[in-house]
């Protein structure tokens, strides 16, 4: 049954030829070996070669397929051989230590800890990980190797979110002792675990194991501040748990959604993640700007929590660069963070119109449906006793009306002409280039959204009103 699982991967088939006439061992290892065992679909193929050079194998394997050779990186020994489709590819690298089971005993977790011997069709397992995969068990293989790699804590709860395995007794253990190395690790390895972490289904799993070790501020500051806050007439959770109770629901949103839904979330955002991983970090960080503008009012004791959306949108770039993700990722999170209230205020609003309709999809362009999504989650989210049945369903029934009219217009939804470009705005305002000219030109960009501006002669009077 393992040998079929393996070896019926096409990949696999046309490879096994070439290493049947080497003297070197090549084995398959890695997640690619864990998800076929697992039946699950993988492409990220690992080789490790013992009693040879991978280098030179990697580049005879690269031409007897007419593929490519590519070295990733030569002092750890690692290549890439990229078939002639230019997407299909096979890492190969030089075995760590004496023998394949010297190399195994190395790795994080015993369901990682397995290789398939390509010649001889057999599974290798030292550490017991074949019965630990059927268990649905994520167990170190060492403490001494999570400890000389204090990323494998975090790897142990992406783990849990992506496979919905349990973390076993013995690594709960240590990483209860060891909890403070999760401070050690590059960022850059950080980011990776955690954006891998928001992609799996059973994210919210890992969220909550991650809070009751009380990594999460480790991971993200700001939850110190936001553990602070407790539920409220409006809230039935505390802010952390309401928080992680988002991300549950944008996973159910995404679960239950059309298919033009999924196919947006399912798209590959950035550095090969979907959408759908980004959404459900943003839907973590939505209220991360509660604890610094909370308030409770004294007459009536309403907590209160105002420009929670902006300030928050703005306190979380210093976290989010110290993670080390990139600008147009913290963007991203940044505006979902700053207008997660819009789509709910659109749709429950006394005026709410097709003209808000429309300014809504144009303001938030390619994120309409993430925004939509968050929206339903946190209403989802947040059922305290003042929020009555009535009050949820007009939000929820507006804000699938404002899916479904999304869908209705997105084709229609031309791009606004320019009216006024950069260099006339100067001339006519007699001003030189600078971050003024900016704030003018987005201003103008929103009267345009708002319909307040429709020609060039008006474009011109409205600069003209703009004082900064």
């Amino acid at each position: 049954m393992i040998k079929q699982k393996v070896a019926n991967n096409p990949v696999i088939s046309l490879i096994k030829p070439f290493f049947f006439n080497k003297h070197a061992q090549a084995y398959i290892v890695g997640g690619f070996l864990r998800d076929c065992l697992l039946n699950k679909t993988s492409c990220d193929i690992d080789i490790v070669i013992e009693n040879g050079s991978a280098k030179k194998l990697s580049q005879e394997l690269a031409d007897t397929i007419n593929g490519y050779f590519i070295e990733l990186d030569d002092v750890n020994k690692i290549y890439r051989v990229v078939f002639s489709d230019k997407v299909t590819y096979v890492d190969i690298a030089d075995c760590t230590g004496n023998c394949i089971e010297d190399d195994l005993k190395r790795r994080d977790f015993t369901v990682n800890a397995l290789a398939y011997d390509i010649k001889n069709d057999c599974l290798i397992d030292v550490t017991g990980g074949y019965d630990d995969l059927k268990a649905g068990l994520i167990k170190e293989i060492s403490k001494e190797n999570i400890i000389d790699d204090p990323i494998r804590i975090l790897r142990a709860f992406r783990f849990q979110s992506t496979l919905g395995f349990d973390i076993s007794n013995s690594l709960n253990q240590i990483i209860k002792e060891h909890a403070l190395l999760l401070n050690n690790p590059a960022k850059e390895r950080v980011n990776v675990e955690l954006i891998k972490l928001f992609g799996g289904q059973n994210a919210v799993e890992a969220l909550h194991s991650l809070n009751d070790f009380s990594l999460l501020e480790i991971l993200i500051p700001e939850v110190a501040e936001m553990k602070k806050v407790p539920k409220n007439s409006h809230h039935h959770l505390d802010l952390i748990e309401h928080s992680i109770e988002t991300v549950k629901q944008v996973q159910c949103f995404y679960d239950k959604a059309p298919k033009e839904v999924k196919d947006h979330c399912d798209k590959e955002f950035f550095c090969g993640q979907k959408r759908l991983a980004y959404l459900k970090l943003a839907a973590f960080l939505h209220d991360v700007g509660k604890p610094s503008t909370w308030q409770i009012e004294p007459s009536s004791g309403r907590h209160r929590f105002i420009m929670h959306d902006s300030e928050g949108a703005k306190l979380i770039v210093p976290t989010l660069k110290n993670l080390k993700f990139s600008k147009k990722q913290i963007a991203y999170l940044q505006k979902m963070i700053k207008n997660h209230i819009y789509p709910s205020g659109v749709v429950t609003s006394d005026d709410s119109s097709e003209k808000a309709y429309l300014r809504f999809y144009r303001k938030m362009e390619d994120e309409v449906i993430d925004l939509i999504a968050l929206a339903y989650a946190d209403r989802l989210s947040a059922l305290g006793p003042d929020i009555t049945q009535e009050m949820i369903d007009k939000n929820l029934n507006g804000l699938d009306n404002l899916l479904k009219g999304y869908f209705e217009q997105k084709n229609k939804l031309a791009p606004l002409p320019k009216l006024l470009d950069g260099k006339e705005i100067m001339e006519i305002l007699q001003i030189p280039a600078s971050p003024v000219l900016g704030q003018i030109i987005h201003k103008l960009q929103e009267a345009q959204i708002a319909s307040e501006v429709n020609t060039k002669d008006e474009a011109i009077a409205f600069i003209k009103k703009i004082t900064l």
